[in-house]
This record gives structure tokens, sequence and C-alpha cells, in this order.
């Protein structure tokens, strides 16, 4: 596998969010999030009314990176096997055998489109695969293509139609990234760029076997022992019985799993190389800890009656969790 350095990891970077912002108006740092989970590894969950351009958003990225892109759409009828594949019969030599016939998650980049939409049966099919990159149908376990990544958009609970993720499987994903509404000036440019003759197409700016090499520059950023610290306290934060946050204590009920800390140190490392350090700072967890942590918390009702969000106290554990050990 070949080696890059720390200035060609932020060129090549550059390179495709620049070809991503072709097609997509403004969304920057969703943009930057989603590069950051894909540079790390990791799945995404993007959450966001219908019209967002979530979706196009993911096939931006199919385009842009030369990987082999699969998408599944979720429907409440969708079954576990149109995700992993089944097993079929067929006629061979004269006799009747059965073959395995992969399904589309057999691929580099899925896009799980509206994944809350199907039932929590079919949701689970994504657990192994999400986890662990392989698929077990019968007593057979097939191996997942490397890099493999899950995209997957979900609109919000409130809405008709849709059932909540399982817990476990909402801790699968890296990050989650909420899509706002563009601003005035950001729609104009989108009826500009849909509506009118020009069609504009992005080029592509990497494939598999460099962001593999992003992937494993990333893992080798030294991590000073006192952001460690940093980030382990956080995560024992987010759980009411053990936090000095006022907010964790009245609104959570459940607080982040390890996995929680893993998600924000490889984001950190990954955007203190997109700032051209070779070194995590502070500022690069706190720069992270949103999409990593805002999924992982389990708020209360008494949360969700006050319209409170997991964002809102994630800030306030940010300022209630001391720098210094």
């Amino acid at each position: 596998m070949s080696e890059i350095s720390v200035s060609e990891f932020r060129q090549t970077a550059e390179a495709i969010e620049s070809e991503i912002g072709k097609v997509i108006v403004g969304q920057k740092d969703v943009i930057r999030t989603v590069l950051t989970a894909i540079m790390a590894g990791g799945h995404t969950l993007l959450e966001g009314v219908p019209g967002l351009g979530k979706t196009m958003l993911i096939r931006t990225i199919s385009e842009v990176l030369e990987m082999e892109f699969s998408r599944i759409q979720f429907t409440p009828d969708l079954m576990p096997a149109d995700i992993t594949g089944t097993e079929v019969m067929e006629d061979a030599d004269g006799q009747r055998q059965f073959r395995f016939q992969k399904g589309p998650i057999f691929a580099n980049l899925i896009l799980a489109d509206e994944v809350n939409r199907a039932t929590p049966k079919t949701q689970s099919a994504m657990l192994e695969a999400m986890q662990e990159k392989t698929v077990t149908v019968g007593n057979d376990t097939y191996k997942l293509p490397k890099p493999f990544f899950v995209l997957a958009t979900q609109n919000p609970l409130e809405m008709e139609g849709t059932y909540p993720l399982p817990e476990a499987q909402l801790d699968r994903f890296l990050f989650k990234v909420d899509v706002s509404f563009p601003s005035a000036t950001e729609l104009s440019e989108i009826l500009n760029r849909t509506t009118g003759e020009e069609n504009p197409e992005p080029q592509r700016a990497a494939d598999g076997a460099r962001i593999v090499a992003m992937q494993n520059l990333a893992r080798t950023v030294p991590v000073p022992s006192n952001v460690t610290n940093y980030v382990s306290r956080l995560i024992v934060g987010t759980h009411p019985e053990q936090t000095p946050s006022d907010m964790v204590k009245q609104y959570v009920r459940y607080g982040s799993s390890p996995r929680g800390a893993q998600a924000i140190m490889l984001g950190a490392r990954i955007t203190a190389l997109l700032a051209g350090r070779y070194n995590v700072s502070f500022d690069d967890v706190e720069a992270i800890a949103g999409p990593a942590l805002r999924h992982r918390m389990i708020l209360n009702f008494e949360a969700q009656a006050g319209n409170i969000s997991a964002d809102q106290i994630i800030s306030d554990l940010l300022g209630a969790v001391s720098r210094d050990a």
C-alpha cells in the first residue's frame, strides 16, 4: 500500500471537496464531516427533511471517489435478504445446487437511502456489515470489499412512516450529521444550477487505494496524553451519574459508549491533518465532539418535552469538563 504525506493528504481532501462543491451548494461543514468519516473508515448518518440534497451529496461523493457504488432504497416492505443477498437454486451439469447471489451491500460505498423507513428487522441486517465488514447467510460468512462505507440518510422521526433506529445500529455510525435548510443566497444558487442549462459534472479526485492510504496516515497522528485524558473525561461526562454538566444530569438517560471516544479520536486526528498539523489539539477534539456524540446520548422525556437538543447538551458538557486533568 502506497504511503502519503501530510501535504498530500490535505491536497487530496481539498481536491475532493472542490469537486463536490461543483454540484453541492453550501453545506461545507456537512461535506467536511462526511469526508472526515470516510477518511476515518467509518459510517455516517445524515438527517434532514426531504429535499435538502442528502442523496445528491452521497451520489456526488461516489462520482468523485472511484469506488464501487450501490444504492439501497429502504421501504417498509424491504427484507433483510434484499440487502445481504440470498441462496438461489441453479442447475449445473444436470445437478441442482445452491449458489449465493450477493446483494447490494457488496460494494465499497453504500447509500442507505431513508434508512429509518424500513422495519427494525430489516435495519438489523446492517449491523454485522457495519461493524464486522462481513455478511453471514446460513452457515457461510462472506467478507465485504475494502474500503467499505455506509452513508445513510434518514428523515426526522416526527415524520410519518419512520421507525427509530435501534441504539445498537446508531452506535455503529461514526458520525451523525444534521443537514440544515439552505440560506436564501444558497437557494438562489441551487435554482440557477438545477433549473438552467448548465449541468456541472464533478471529476474523479481519489480512488479506494488513496482513501485507504489516508486512513492509514490518520491513525499514525500522535495524540498527547492530556488530550487523550480529556476525551476520556468527556465520554464519562456524558453519563448522568458521573458528569459535571448540569444539563447532562437533567436531560440524559444514557450516555455514550466507548465508540464515542474512538470516533472523537479518529475525527480529531483527521481534523488536525486537514489543518496541516501532525498532532492533535484540544480544539480538534471539540470541533468533532458534536457529530461523534449527538446520536450516542439517549435523552429522557423531559428533554424531548422541553425541545432540548443533544447539541445543546454537548455544548454545556464541553464547558463543564476541564481541559486540565
